[in-house]
């Protein structure tokens, strides 16, 4: 079973994020990652998660996307936004985005990157748990609800 908080430090989620664009956002979310790994270069993360959209967007609908990539780090980690403005993101319903999870997944963790995405996709899913996402103003209320929806999900 996935645990979303052995991958989302508290320190990487913003419930306020600024980008007028895919790119920045993913820039948002690099830099925020690079702050708190100080293993990760913001640049390198920022041009693999570019290079993943590049081969199809990430964008699942409904205002979610799951940028990830693959990077040598001993763990897979995440970083949580919700954007102040929504974003075009070439999404499946051509819906901008607001909710971004970022994921940064070990080369080798196929497996566990499955499980990740799809524990994700179970709570981004629900019209309901995106409400609830959405209506959270501070970085430590939405990092609390969707720890919360993703254990009340996995129960």
């Amino acid at each position: 079973m996935v645990n979303i908080g052995d991958i989302l430090p508290r320190d990487c989620t913003s419930a306020q994020a600024k980008a007028g664009s895919r790119k920045k956002a993913l820039e948002a979310a690099s830099e925020l990652l690079a702050e708190r790994f100080p293993e990760f270069s913001a640049r390198a993360l920022f041009d693999e998660l570019m290079n993943r959209e590049r081969l199809g967007s990430t964008g699942l609908g409904e205002g979610v996307a799951i940028p990830h990539c693959r990077i040598p780090c001993k763990h897979i980690v995440g970083a949580f936004l919700k954007l102040e403005d929504p974003v075009d993101y070439d999404a499946m319903d051509d819906q901008p985005v607001d909710l971004l999870f970022v994921l940064v997944v070990p080369p080798l963790e196929a497996t566990a990157h499955l499980d990740v995405l799809a524990a994700l996709a179970r709570v981004f899913e629900n019209p309901e748990s995106r409400r609830r996402l959405r209506a959270q103003t501070s970085d430590g209320a939405l990092y609390e609800e969707l720890i919360g929806l993703a254990s009340n999900d996995a129960a």
